[in-house]
C-alpha cells in the first residue's frame, strides 16, 4: 500500500519547511521506497488522521502510523531492512541520537533567533496566529524583539558548527563517504531555514555550506527541488 508524509507547510503548500519533517523525507528517498506527501498547517495538525498526533511528520504505511521524525526513522530502517540502511548498524542508530540531541539544543535554538520572524510571514493567517501567540509566550518577547540582533548573533553561531566543519571539511558527508540519517538530521535544520527565511549567514565557501550543498543534491536533487526562500 502507498505510504504517506503529512508534512508542514504555510500558505504555498508546495513548500514544506518542517526540519523534521524533511529528516523522513531524505529517509524515504535513501530508502529508495515510494510515498506521496499530504499537507498541513499548525492549526490542521490535530485533524490528520483522527487526531492521531499534535505533531508532524507523520507517516502512514498501509494502516501503520507513526509519528515523531527519528520514530519514523526507526520504523523505516526495521520495517525494510532489505533497503539501503539509514543507521549503518546499531552503533549508528545510537549515534544518531546524539547528532540529534545536539542539533536541536544547539542548532535550532540558534536558527530560530535568525528566522523566526520569517517563518511567522510564510504562514497562512491562522497559523500566524497561533504561531506569533506559542512562540512569544514561549520566548518572553515579540518575534520581532527576538530577531532583532540577528545579525550579531551569525559569528557566535557559526563558531558552535566548528565540531560539524571539521568534519565535513575533510569527508563529503557527516558519516563519510555517503550520508546516513545523522546527515539528514543536521540537513533538516539548515533546510528549515533555507526554506523559510531569505536572510544568509553561511559563507560560501564555508565547509559546512559545500556540505549542505552536496545534501541539496543527494537523490536527484530532492532538497533542492523546493527553491530558497527570497
Amino acid at each position: 500500500m502507498a505510504i504517506t508524509l503529512y508534512e508542514l507547510v504555510g500558505r504555498d503548500a508546495a513548500r514544506p519547511f518542517s526540519p523534521h519533517c524533511w529528516k523522513v523525507r531524505m529517509a524515504l528517498r535513501h530508502k529508495g521506497l515510494d510515498f506521496q506527501c499530504a499537507t498541513a498547517g499548525f492549526t490542521e495538525i490535530p485533524g490528520l488522521e483522527g487526531g492521531y498526533s499534535k505533531i508532524v511528520p507523520i507517516l502512514k504505511d498501509g494502516e501503520t502510523l507513526v509519528a515523531d521524525s527519528f520514530a519514523i526513522a526507526e520504523y523505516l530502517e526495521d520495517t525494510y531492512p532489505d533497503r539501503p540502511s539509514l543507521f549503518g548498524g546499531e552503533g549508528g542508530r545510537a549515534l544518531s541520537r546524539f547528532v540529534e540531541s545536539w542539533s536541536q539544543r544547539t542548532i535550532h535554538p540558534a536558527l530560530a533567533r535568525l528566522a523566526v520572524l520569517d517563518i511567522h510571514d510564510i504562514l497562512g493567517e491562522a497559523d500566524q496566529a497561533y504561531f506569533r501567540e506559542s512562540r512569544e509566550k514561549a520566548f518572553g518577547a515579540t518575534l520581532e524583539a527576538f530577531v532583532a540582533d540577528r545579525a550579531e548573533r551569525v559569528a557566535p553561531f557559526l563558531k558552535t558548527l566548528e565540531p560539524l566543519r571539521a568534519i565535513v571539511g575533510r569527508q563529503p558527508f557527516l558519516c563519510g563517504e555517503s550520508p546516513l540519517f545523522a546527515d539528514y538530521i543536521v540537513f533538516g535544520a539548515f533546510q528549515w531555514a533555507r526554506v523559510s527565511s531569505p536572510f544568509q549567514f553561511l559563507p560560501q565557501d564555508d565547509p559546512v555550506a559545500l556540505w549542505f550543498e552536496r545534501c541539496l543534491a543527494l537523490h536527484e536533487g530532492e532538497g533542492a527541488k523546493v527553491p530558497a526562500a527570497a
